[in-house]
């Protein structure tokens, strides 16, 4: 059997039915911006494989640091010990997230870093003798697939066999360009009617949205008005961290900080799964009690594995480079040379850009489903043609590794071109 045989017989995939779905392809090496499948057709992947792999595949300066940490310490159990690749991660994200974010929350995923805020966000206010109950959230977020997370998530087929066992989460509409004020009034409206421990967000890119983007000054008064009634914040930076924006981070661009923020995804560069929730000094002092019941009861049994620390510290070094930073210049150049080409054409409805991450929509006919009619026929010519995209319904959105060349950049262009004509 090859290796996609196997596959069938043994795996199970996520967001499959497997019933319907396509025989996956059987990826076996990857370099830089490209991959090979097991009959050796080439791919571009302009997606960074789920957003993950800023400085592409197979990169050998995260990898000689990975295997270097192996030959010291693989892992080490965190609960009553330490150890230095931990501390230098802290000491390192210190100098690069917002001044006021002071504590290291070390998980395994993006949807256990969303989990740990929100827990700590309720318990918060339970360790001060406050029942704060409420979770205020923008509509179609997408937060992650673990339980507290998916309630703040707001695309309903993804959650609805479990409608009824959620936490209690209240949704505000999206400070879209010219509807900012109906998101505001219906934030201030929300914190009024409810007990609401925190408003949760993925600042000024909505990632499973199909790359909905809405501007910081928009974010700094949802954030003002959560701080004016004493509601924590969270900033979700698993999608929009380490670059993606064409800053460090999303919350770069804004003036107001957050009191918690969630990271993952490319924090280790698409090497080694972690995350990190980081909070305030105020808010782990509400946990710092003589009382071992105010404790922070969360924890995984690799967390802050060494291994992924050094990955991490690997990955942040990279992305500081002046290299890598000319990098996210030219490939938000390159966007804008192609939008400027690409917002001409009949089928097109609409365009945006920020930092690395492009999109457009596709004129649809009647209702277009996240995996419907037209997704698929766009996926299915992007397989065909040599490029990973995944579109979200008749949004086409383009999230490189950052090292991806200019030559392969152009080649995506012009199948997603290609790809619009055809449907």
């Amino acid at each position: 059997m090859n290796l996609t045989e196997k596959d069938s017989q043994y795996l199970w995939h996520p967001y499959t039915q497997h019933k319907t779905a396509q025989t996956p392809i059987a990826i076996t090496k990857g370099e830089g911006a490209l991959l090979w499948d097991e009959n050796n057709k080439e791919y571009i992947d302009a997606i960074a494989s789920w957003w993950v792999n800023p400085f592409g595949h197979s990169n050998r300066f995260i990898a000689d640091r990975i295997y270097k940490q192996l030959t010291t310490l693989e892992h080490v159990l965190f609960g009553g010990f330490t150890h230095e690749p931990a501390i230098k991660v802290a000491e390192q994200l210190m100098k690069l997230l917002p001044k006021n974010q002071q504590k290291v929350f070390f998980s395994d995923n993006g949807s256990t870093s969303v989990e740990v805020a929100i827990k700590v966000a309720l318990q918060f206010f339970y360790n001060k003798g406050e029942k704060r109950t409420t979770i205020i959230a923008l509509e179609d977020a997408f937060h992650g697939d673990t339980f507290a997370a998916m309630a703040a998530s707001g695309i309903s087929f993804y959650t609805q066999a479990f409608q009824g066992m959620f936490i209690d989460v209240v949704r505000i509409p999206v400070p879209i360009k010219g509807e900012e004020q109906a998101s505001f009034d219906a934030l201030q409206k929300v914190i009024q009617d409810y007990n609401c421990a925190a408003f949760i967000f993925e600042p000024l890119v909505q990632g499973a949205a199909g790359m909905v983007m809405y501007e910081a000054e928009a974010l700094d008064e949802l954030i003002k008005i959560c701080k004016e009634n004493n509601v924590l914040t969270i900033a979700d930076e698993v999608m929009t961290g380490f670059g993606k924006t064409g800053k460090t981070f999303a919350m770069d661009y804004a003036q107001e900080m957050p009191d918690m923020m969630c990271l993952s995804k490319a924090l280790t560069g698409g090497t080694i799964p972690m995350a990190i929730t980081t909070f305030t000094q105020e808010i782990f002092d509400a946990f710092y009690d003589e009382d071992i019941n105010k404790a922070l009861f969360h924890g995984h049994t690799f967390t802050a594995n060494p291994t992924g620390c050094a990955a991490a510290l690997a990955s942040f070094e990279l992305l500081q480079t002046p290299e890598m930073q000319a990098n996210l210049v030219r490939v938000n150049a390159n966007h804008l040379a192609f939008q400027k080409h690409i917002e001409k054409h009949p089928k097109v409805t609409n365009t945006r850009i920020l930092g690395t991450v492009f999109a457009l929509e596709i004129k649809k006919e009647g209702e277009e489903f996240y995996y419907g009619t037209m997704r698929n026929k766009l996926y299915n010519f992007f397989i065909e043609n040599g490029i990973i995209l995944r579109p979200v319904g008749n949004i086409v959105y383009i999230l490189p590794p950052y090292i991806i060349t200019d030559e392969q950049l152009q080649k995506v262009y012009e199948v997603v071109e290609k790809a619009i004509d055809m449907v």
